[in-house]
């Protein structure tokens, strides 16, 4: 693939979600075509909704253009030319084998495929995939000021490909760092996850409240938000769905994902990604 297809063709992001949204944005604002796939409208329009708050803040820092954003219902059309799909759907591992599967039929074969996840590794989700040298991990965060990304091989993946990464990802703002290994939760969601494990155990075991944890991470770490506002702000389902692999995958205790369940999930409190009460209830 040389880098005017780089240039020419879309990327093509699976997923409006928090993290695909944020995407779109990001790649948009350097001029390239992107194509967004969501099959649900509402997560469409909240996508281009929160492009289209933020998209001016971050064409000042790129001093780009915007590119052609394009959003698609079908996943054959959304994929046809791409020369790099994100996969953003929810952290589900047979969801991301299913995607994966189709994904590798669709594609172009000098198109790279790359997943978002941190809590899985890429190399879980091949069962489904005949090419799985164009395979890895490309890791993002929020919010979009956060501009560091993460790569890692599958143990598949051409060499050559990272370094394409690297360089694209230069050019578009953000900041890439390789991880020199298999690693469940990649590089700083391992100390993340640390984090966000002990907070909720805290709470379950009624130590402290949420507001208290933030409150005296804040003050330690000089911190913007705390770990429990940082929680909401991604969705307490995802927070789950990611805390509940690494309990799986490391033998660890899971009380506080039960007390998580039980007192958020079960009522449908999801925290401010959906506008509703989190682990911050003000």
């Amino acid at each position: 693939m040389s880098s005017s297809d780089a240039n020419e063709r879309p990327v093509t992001v699976i997923g409006g979600g928090i993290l695909g949204r944020r995407l779109c944005l990001m790649w948009s604002c350097t001029g390239r075509p992107v194509n967004l796939y969501e099959k649900s409208p509402e997560n469409t329009k909240a996508a281009l909704d929160f492009i289209d708050q933020n998209i001016s803040t971050q064409l000042e820092r790129t001093g780009r253009t915007k590119g052609k954003l394009i959003t698609f219902a079908n996943l054959a059309d959304a994929v046809a030319d791409a020369w790099l799909v994100i996969e953003a759907i929810p952290e589900v591992l047979d969801l991301k084998i299913k995607i994966f599967g189709e994904l590798d039929k669709l594609t172009r074969l000098d198109c790279i495929l790359a997943s978002n996840s941190s809590s899985f590794r890429s190399s879980l989700m091949l069962e489904q995939v005949e090419h799985k040298e164009r395979v890895l991990n490309m890791h993002y965060y929020m919010p979009t000021s956060n501009n560091c990304v993460e790569l890692m091989s599958s143990t598949y993946t051409k060499p050559e490909l990272i370094d394409i990464l690297v360089e694209a990802n230069r050019e578009v703002g953000f900041k890439p760092m390789i991880v020199r290994k298999q690693s469940t939760g990649l590089i700083f969601n391992r100390v993340w996850a640390a984090i966000k494990r002990e907070a909720l155990m805290v709470m379950a075991e009624d130590v402290a409240e949420a507001d208290e944890i933030d409150e005296l991470f804040k003050d330690w770490f000089k911190s913007e938000a705390g770990p429990c506002e940082m929680m909401d702000n991604v969705g307490l389902d995802t927070v789950y769905n990611i805390e509940k692999h690494y309990v799986e995958e490391l033998s660890l205790d899971s009380q506080h994902l039960e007390w998580l369940k039980a007192n958020y999930l079960d009522s449908n409190k999801l925290g401010r990604k959906t506008g509703g009460e989190g682990l911050l209830r003000g």
